[in-house]
């Protein structure tokens, strides 16, 4: 689904994918974790979708977060970037310390057809991760960089805007700030910010209609989809193994088999 991009006057690439970025009308994101997963959301009207790091992880018997699944992102990306959908890879942290070496990825990630990439933080040198933003800018313009800070997620949420505005100036096209609900600081961040925030849904968290009320441009699931449906598994076997039949959607196995032959 790659296209050339154009350029705005501040240099930032403007693509079918940063337009789904709109504050007021935010991007939902569902994470696939395999084929059939991304192809199953397409269907249902998502007109773009993202990897989940943990469920690509976790799918191959693979630590998340520790720059364990370079190999295996690379694939479901090559896989899905065909699609008739758009793209963005969960790529941790670019894979590697080296911004040279981030960068690289990125390109073979464009050239698989990715429209998006989001590289984390992981509460590391925010000189580091703006370095590699700015190298994955350079190395593939058309590639939507979504730059995560894990100030939220990992920590307390002390050098939010610090990262922020660094990752901004390093040449991100949206900020990530997974784990942060409060609306009011959701509200205080859309204002301070030049580009998108996205944010990641928690069903305890706000519900999507109130992140629009307040300016988000994007809305992550994450690993949600993953975690729901392997918990689903859990109980379907639960239930049979107990004489109960099981509840809940089951798609019917052609039309599960029929995701794998559809034309790319």
């Amino acid at each position: 689904m790659t296209a050339d991009p154009q350029q705005t006057p501040s240099g930032r690439a403007v693509t079918a994918f940063a337009g789904l970025h709109r504050a007021g009308e935010p991007l939902l994101l569902p994470n696939a974790w395999d084929h059939a997963s991304a192809r199953a959301l397409s269907g249902q009207g998502f007109r773009a979708v993202g990897t989940t790091s943990l469920g690509v992880a976790a799918a191959a018997g693979l630590p998340d977060g520790a720059a364990a699944t370079r190999q295996e992102t690379l694939r479901l990306a090559v896989a899905l970037g065909p699609g008739p959908f758009l793209l963005s890879v969960d790529a941790e942290g670019g894979f590697s310390d080296d911004p040279d070496e981030v960068a690289r990825f990125a390109r073979e990630l464009y050239a698989a057809g990715a429209d998006g990439i989001n590289l984390e933080d992981g509460l590391g040198p925010a000189a580091r991760h703006a370095a590699k933003i700015a190298a994955v800018r350079q190395a593939a313009p058309g590639l939507f960089v979504n730059a995560r800070t894990d100030t939220h997620w990992l920590g307390e949420g002390d050098g939010t805007l610090a990262r922020l505005d660094a990752y901004q100036q390093a040449g991100a096209d949206g900020v990530f700030v997974p784990g942060l609900a409060d609306l009011r600081e959701i509200e205080a961040l859309v204002r301070h910010l030049d580009v998108p925030l996205n944010v990641l849904y928690s069903p305890g968290g706000p519900p999507v209609p109130h992140l629009a009320d307040v300016g988000v441009g994007r809305v992550s699931l994450g690993s949600l989809l993953y975690r729901r449906a392997l918990g689903a598994a859990l109980e379907a076997a639960a239930d049979i193994r107990a004489g109960r039949t099981p509840t809940g959607t089951t798609p019917a196995y052609g039309d599960v088999a029929g995701l794998a032959a559809l034309d790319i």
